[in-house]
């Protein structure tokens, strides 16, 4: 089983504000539900509590701290590694990290790939993605995207895997 990042980040590495993303690209959510449909999705409680439900056709996996929270429709572990031993159960051949900055942090560490929807513009944003070490990173596709009446932004599709 291989683990994935999926990510969508400004060029200064934004992920969110407030807890949602700065942006709205809908290629992007049909780039993310087509790439990630049918495998286990790993995430942090407050990415999973900023959604509206959880996400359907996959196993939701939430990181968290607090012992007593049992959300409906999610497997609740502490730490990546029981994340990745729960995920191991769905037999996928892969598993994804979804957010937020916290997690991502720590398992670009151990991630083999990089789905990147890289958003060319600055913004203010609370919540970072870690840049990704060159050197340790080999970007294998990337397909541009232009802004339009649906994506204020430039964007890129980009897919990156350990070098």
């Amino acid at each position: 089983m291989s683990l994935s990042l999926i990510v969508a980040a400004t060029t200064n590495n934004v992920i969110g504000k407030n807890n949602d993303l700065p942006w709205r690209l809908p290629n992007d959510m049909k780039y993310f539900k087509n790439t990630t449909w049918g495998m286990p999705v790993i995430m942090g409680r407050k990415t999973f509590q900023s959604m509206t439900e959880p996400l359907a056709g996959r196993t939701n996996i939430v990181i968290t701290r607090q012992t007593n929270w049992k959300p409906e429709g999610a497997v609740v572990v502490n730490n990546l590694s029981d994340a990745l031993f729960v995920a191991k159960d769905a037999d996928s051949k892969e598993v994804f990290v979804i957010g937020g900055g916290e997690i991502f942090k720590d398992a670009i560490k151990k991630a083999d790939r990089i789905y990147m929807t890289r958003i060319h513009t600055i913004l203010d944003g609370d919540a970072h993605f870690p840049e990704i070490e060159e050197k340790k990173w080999k970007l294998i596709s990337k397909r541009d995207c232009f802004a339009d009446e649906k994506h204020k932004f430039d964007y890129s599709f980009e897919v990156w895997e350990r070098d």
